[in-house]
């Protein structure tokens, strides 16, 4: 099974599962196989067919960064695929450029099936880019807020002049130095996969810079995904509500869906709905 699965047999498969014409190369009929010949792959790679039969034959198991790079290209690999073939070859898959604020269709409609659920997405630097109704009834509507100034980091460590806010409503957690702890792992994380972003680097700097409490947990050097949390919302009109607080990371885009749910015929759950009834009025 280890075998199966290591580099050589990886490269192979998906060598052989790539066709000529998917490569861009002439479809010839007389060929005997429907994938790329080893001559073909290494001449799009950049490589020598002695060089890539020794990876294929487990011979060489080490190649350099800019190896894989060039056969991740000539595969036409995914950005998982690409990941995972640098995994094999002991190396770190390359950091991201930019930080994505695009939210898929597939997810988007997921996101609006899931109406009743106060929700919202957040960019890998926290910047939020999306909220449900029931969102903006319990927690109050970011829409008022210029989307530069709807970062949660920067609203959980506010600088002087900042204008960070991504809730109308005071929002207390059970253990707030915790989840504070982890909101800065979660952004060291994300320095480290989008070491180029422009935006996450100037947020950095007015953080470090304007706040002592981020600059403090920050030379920590902490690492780590702020995954849940359990606080209490002081909604003006249906009073205090407790809920649970998750977050999922999407796939390749690290975009982050934070929930906050309540269990279900509990009394903050009917608070969660009396706070949309009213939203819902409020719009009709």
């Amino acid at each position: 099974m280890m075998k199966e699965a290591s580099l050589a047999a990886t490269l192979r498969v998906w060598r052989e599962r790539l066709t000529p014409a998917q490569a861009g190369l002439p479809d010839r009929t007389s060929r005997q196989t429907t994938g790329l010949r080893r001559e073909e792959l290494a001449e799009l790679a950049g490589l020598s067919v002695d060089y890539l039969v020794r990876l294929e034959q487990g011979r060489s198991t080490a190649p350099s960064g800019s190896a894989v790079a060039s056969l991740a290209t000539a595969l036409r690999l995914t950005k998982a695929e690409r990941d995972h073939l640098y995994g094999l070859a002991g190396l770190r898959p390359p950091a991201d450029q930019l930080i994505s604020d695009e939210i898929s269709p597939a997810v988007l409609r997921l996101l609006i099936r899931l109406g009743d659920v106060p929700l919202s997405v957040f960019a890998a630097d926290w910047r939020q880019i999306w909220w449900s109704q029931t969102w903006a009834a319990l927690l109050g509507d970011p829409s008022s807020v210029a989307p530069e100034d709807r970062n949660f980091v920067g609203a959980c460590f506010p600088v002087p002049g900042g204008r960070s806010r991504v809730s109308g409503w005071p929002v207390l957690g059970d253990h707030p130095g915790k989840a504070k702890r982890a909101r800065v792992a979660d952004l060291r994380l994300a320095s480290a996969q989008y070491p180029n972003d422009p935006r996450l680097m100037d947020l950095l700097h007015r953080l470090i810079g304007g706040n002592p409490e981020f600059a403090e947990m920050w030379r920590a050097g902490a690492v780590g995904n702020h995954s849940q949390d359990h606080m209490v919302i002081q909604h003006p009109v249906v009073g205090d509500v407790w809920v649970d607080c998750d977050v999922l990371t999407v796939g390749d885009t690290n975009l982050k869906i934070v929930t906050m749910t309540a269990e279900a015929d509990s009394e903050d759950a009917r608070r969660i709905e009396r706070a949309r009834q009213i939203l819902l009025s409020v719009v009709g």
